[in-house]
């Protein structure tokens, strides 16, 4: 049965719309449109939404634990970022001998670590990484030779890292140890022509992978074996990632962009599906 989706209300599009991520001590999902570029949220209760433009390119926000700021991946490198006093706190560049690289999405583990990638912003070079950041906010440089570095996301039980090349339309699987090493880098998924190049991905309470599609207007549901599951068409092109969120964590919200689909009316909208399965909880940065 196909899934019912709605376009969530709002005054603009996203020209590229990404890294949706559940706050439920705020009751609001918040996500980024990394080329306004602004940050967006969406209240739950409310419907209401609002924007924070930056002056450089955002490409994620994670809650931090107990606390009431952020954590924000930029063009400049990583920071910390108070809403309500409207200020940012540099904390680093993880990638200096790259001017030309941006943060490109990221996830929390379960030991409060965040994963971020990153790449070429012109999408000329393969000079793309991931990084891990620490909690005593230090850094370090996990994997590289990316195109796109992508949709960070974890297995159920915690113990697989999987993370894509959209570039090399490939999704891989990593071994992640209790002390954050990676072993064991192997392909999990390889997306065929017709499918686009895999983006942004979320896992669901049933251990299975929802990834959005670039390039072929869909979601799709996989297996911890890599198997379709499931895939949901939506009338976007350019769909870019997707998070479960609510008081259920039931109700899903996905991304897109409108950037080179500006002729689609809903491209660069935010959409919110019933998929008939829950999400996992969010993890907030242990740092």
């Amino acid at each position: 049965m196909e899934a019912q989706f709605r376009v969530v209300a709002r005054a603009e599009r996203d020209r590229l719309g990404e890294g949706p991520v559940w706050v439920p001590e705020r009751g609001r999902l918040f996500w980024v449109d990394i080329e306004a570029p602004a940050l967006r949220w969406l209240d739950l209760a409310s419907g209401e939404t609002g924007t924070r433009p930056f002056p450089e390119p955002i490409g994620w926000i994670i809650p931090r634990a107990g606390r009431r700021d952020f954590v924000i991946g930029l063009k400049s490198g990583f920071a910390v970022f108070d809403l309500e006093a409207d200020q940012v706190t540099p904390i680093g560049n993880p990638e200096p001998d790259y001017p030309d690289n941006r943060l490109n999405d990221a996830k929390v583990d379960y030991a409060g670590r965040i994963w971020a990638g990153s790449m070429h912003q012109a999408e000329t070079a393969i000079s793309g990484a991931l990084h891990r950041l620490d909690p005593d906010l230090t850094w370090q440089r996990m994997d590289g030779d990316y195109g796109v570095a992508n949709g960070p996301t974890f297995s159920h039980d915690g113990r697989i890292l999987y993370h894509s090349d959209s570039a090399a339309r490939t999704v891989f699987a990593f071994d992640l140890a209790a002390d954050g090493t990676l072993t064991g880098k192997r392909e999990f998924l390889r997306f065929p022509e017709a499918w686009g190049w895999p983006d942004g991905m979320t896992t669901d309470a049933e251990g299975c992978l929802w990834i959005a599609h670039w390039g072929a207007g869909r979601i799709s549901r996989v297996d911890p074996e890599g198997r379709l599951v499931r895939a949901i068409s939506l009338p976007a092109t350019n769909i870019t990632s997707c998070a479960f969120a609510g008081p259920g964590l039931d109700r899903l919200f996905v991304t897109s962009a409108s950037r080179g689909a500006e002729h689609e009316p809903s491209a660069g909208a935010l959409f919110e599906l019933d998929v008939g399965v829950a999400g996992l909880p969010p993890r907030a940065f242990g740092g």
